[in-house]
């Protein structure tokens, strides 16, 4: 991975409880309720739901033995996840588990005490959901997705590398996702340092995405994608846009390379979630989630697709080759 380089310094599945004379025991069986942000039957959260459950059996957790284990999807929109929050708070689970920003921040209105472990979530102390990253001191800690200030800097190198002309860079972002500020800001600070102008460009759904792409190839000659549970559901039809448009791009998931985007750089999110299950297990032998320092991502990937670099006339940099994870050709 790029850190190891020094690159970079609904459906429900769900176990019923025994019956019977265990019916007893059941009740006393912990219940753990995780909500992702992004529907279950995409191959991105299939990956993440298996990296849960065998981490939290490698900790001796067997679903439907000692523990009972829910998985809940999404769309990753805003209201659905206010929706999900609440019912899921309403079940009363002893802890719940949350993927992505959008996700934490319906869980962190819908409850101030149940125990919450957050997976992927852009800056934490910033948007208010812990009071500082070691000591959290509220009902919410867990994982962080990146450090903001320096991945979208190094995203923009990125481009600059394949683009050397490059001056002018869309940012598209998702209306209201609570990343976008941030994100904003460690763009432009690194833009002015690279002689780049930014662009932003937003979308309220998947259906201003044709629009907003015309409007870049108008205004831009590149499209930076703001890392969020938006970008990560509709990675496919971004990249389908970024080629239609003969747009380079990068982003921070592998998935939209994999669908023809340029490049991609950001954290492993199935790493993420392996880190994020000791939480779980430390919760439920009585820790609580203010003492329990927020932690980082250990690893992050550099994902290139000559493919479409060729179709756009472009040259990826050798050096940046030899970084990457993954070049897909």
């Amino acid at each position: 991975m790029i850190s190891r380089r020094g690159f970079l310094a609904g459906s429900v599945t769900l176990l019923a409880a025994p019956l019977g004379a265990g019916a007893q025991q059941a009740a006393k069986t912990p219940r753990v309720v995780v909500q992702w942000g992004l529907p279950l039957d995409r191959v991105l959260a299939v990956r993440m739901v298996g990296a849960f459950d065998t981490r939290l059996h490698d900790l001796g957790w067997e679903n439907g033995r000692n523990i009972r284990v829910e998985h809940r999807g999404s769309d990753g929109t805003l209201g659905q996840l206010q929706i999900a929050a609440a019912q899921v708070v309403a079940s009363q689970p002893d802890v719940i588990v949350v993927g992505g920003t959008v996700s934490a921040i319906a869980m962190s209105k819908a409850t101030t005490a149940l125990p919450v472990v957050f997976l992927a979530v852009g800056v934490p102390v910033e948007i208010g959901l812990v009071a500082s990253l070691s000591r959290p001191g509220g009902n919410m800690t867990g994982v962080t997705f990146e450090a903001a200030t320096e991945t979208y800097g190094k995203r923009l190198q990125l481009l600059k590398a394949v683009v050397p002309t490059l001056s002018r860079v869309g940012i598209l972002y998702a209306i209201g996702d609570p990343n976008v500020d941030h994100a904003f800001q460690a763009s432009q600070t690194a833009a002015v340092s690279l002689g780049i102008q930014v662009q932003p460009v937003g979308v309220s759904d998947a259906s201003e995405l044709a629009d907003a792409f015309h409007k870049i190839r108008r205004d831009a000659e590149a499209v930076l994608v703001v890392a969020g549970a938006f970008a990560s559901t509709n990675s496919q039809r971004i990249a389908e846009l970024t080629l239609a448009n003969r747009i380079p791009s990068c982003g921070a998931f592998g998935d939209t390379v994999a669908f023809g985007g340029l490049m991609s750089l950001g954290p492993d999110l199935v790493q993420i979630v392996r880190q994020a299950v000791p939480y779980v297990d430390k919760i439920l032998k009585g820790a609580k989630p203010a003492d329990l320092p927020v932690s980082q991502p250990t690893e992050y990937a550099l994902f290139s697709n000559l493919r479409t670099a060729r179709t756009l006339g472009l040259t990826i940099p050798p050096s940046l080759l030899l970084r990457a994870d993954q070049v897909l050709e």
